[in-house]
């Protein structure tokens, strides 16, 4: 499978976004391909927020030559984000 980073999009003081925080290291500790995580606070990037249209908190992107996948929310179901982002 290829390398592709992921984004994560947080506000840090929000426990949505330290749930989705702690559980996408965890997944990321437990691929054997190792996906990088990019932690972004949006309100010191808001710029960067809008460009990647970042709408809501956390969100989680993976960019890919076909596209982009976004997930939203705590992602605490970690099967469901490791298939969403295996299979993009």
């Amino acid at each position: 499978m290829p390398f592709y980073p992921l984004t994560l999009y947080v506000t840090p003081d929000a426990a949505s976004s330290q749930k989705a925080i702690a559980e996408v290291r965890r997944l990321c500790d437990e691929q054997p391909w190792g996906w990088e995580l990019e932690v972004v606070d949006v309100s010191s990037a808001p710029e960067r927020a809008a460009s990647d249209e970042v709408v809501c908190v956390p969100t989680l992107l993976r960019h890919t030559p076909d596209g982009t996948v976004r997930l939203v929310g705590d992602l605490a179901d970690r099967d469901a984000v490791r298939r969403a982002l295996q299979h993009s």
